[in-house]
């Protein structure tokens, strides 16, 4: 039972770490700065559809750089609708995710990945 709860935890982290380094690779290569600006450079494009924007925010929180938390505070209403459509809308649950995650909520998957993302 160990084994297969441990083999989970590895399984989740790599998902999670993948995705993290794939949306760091797409956001560097489209603004050619370091991970973290330009996820931050991708939150702020308003010329960027919301689906990315909400990535960037998803990827900042899990990536844990302080530097993103005032630029999330920045976005953060509070108010969250019952639904959110990513497509149509700054996710407030998603920025109060990353929010959490800069404060010092433990991400428990990122020692699985984070060694394959360089900032």
């Amino acid at each position: 039972m160990v084994l297969l709860v441990l083999s989970a935890y590895i399984a989740l982290g790599a998902v999670i770490g993948f995705e993290v380094f794939k949306q760091c690779q797409l956001a560097q290569a489209r603004y050619q700065q370091p991970c973290t600006e330009s996820l931050i450079t991708q939150l702020r494009d308003e010329q960027q559809p919301f689906r990315p924007r909400n990535d960037a925010v998803w990827v900042l929180g899990q990536l844990g750089n302080q530097q993103a938390l005032p630029v999330l505070q920045e976005y953060y209403t509070g108010n969250m609708p019952e639904r959110e459509p990513l497509d149509q809308m700054l996710s407030q649950y998603e920025l109060s995710k990353a929010i959490n995650l800069l404060s010092g909520k433990k991400n428990i998957t990122a020692p699985v990945w984070r060694w394959l993302v360089r900032e």
